[in-house]
């Protein structure tokens, strides 16, 4: 296979990748893998069943601070839960369709083919929660009520976000035109 390499570009835990092969464009986001988080998602495990087998296999009849106890590990296991995502690509075939995968540190592959007669548009999303401020790329599709995400699992920098927004736009012959310069022209405080 003959590769031609277009780009990279790293910022904080992800790598942006951008590459084609055979007229297919590839375009990809790694998260890097954090030794700590998985130690600490262990760890979260371990104490959780700990303290579920001391509930259970007490002397004492399940009472009310077993049942704290037990939903207390499982809030811990859950904040500290490892997320085994290795990688996010968005492979775009022209004449075809854009296909999503979401690769697992396990190897699984989880893939979403979506035809470009079904594409109305490529949108680049700012989303704002009462913690955080986020962007996202979806697409709009035909004959479906719901957006699609792009990266479902990763909350990549809009920085990384906006040449796979280019290319989707090019892809789909719709407008690549925003209201906010913040798309076209991504601040510091942004990435």
């Amino acid at each position: 296979m003959v590769q031609e390499q277009k780009g990279e570009t790293s910022s904080g835990m992800y790598t942006y990748k951008h590459h084609g092969d055979k007229g297919v464009d590839i375009h990809e986001i790694f998260v890097k893998k954090s030794r700590t988080r998985v130690l600490l998602s262990y760890c979260g495990l371990i104490l959780l069943l700990a303290i579920v087998c001391r509930s259970l296999l007490g002397k004492e009849k399940l009472c009310l601070q077993s049942v704290w106890s037990v939903t207390f590990g499982i809030l811990v296991a859950k904040c500290l839960q490892y997320k085994p995502v290795k990688k996010e690509s968005v492979v775009i075939m022209p004449s075809f369709g854009v296909q999503l995968e979401i690769h697992f540190w396990s190897g699984r592959v989880d893939r979403h083919f979506v035809p470009i007669g079904k594409i109305l548009k490529p949108l680049l999303n700012e989303c704002v929660t009462p913690v955080t401020c986020y962007w996202s790329l979806a697409s709009l599709l035909r004959d479906e009520e719901e957006l699609k995400l792009v990266f479902q699992k990763f909350r990549p920098p809009v920085k990384m976000l906006v040449p796979i927004w280019r290319a989707l736009c090019a892809f789909t012959d719709s407008e690549c035109t925003s209201r906010h310069s913040a798309v076209s022209k991504p601040n510091r405080s942004e990435a």
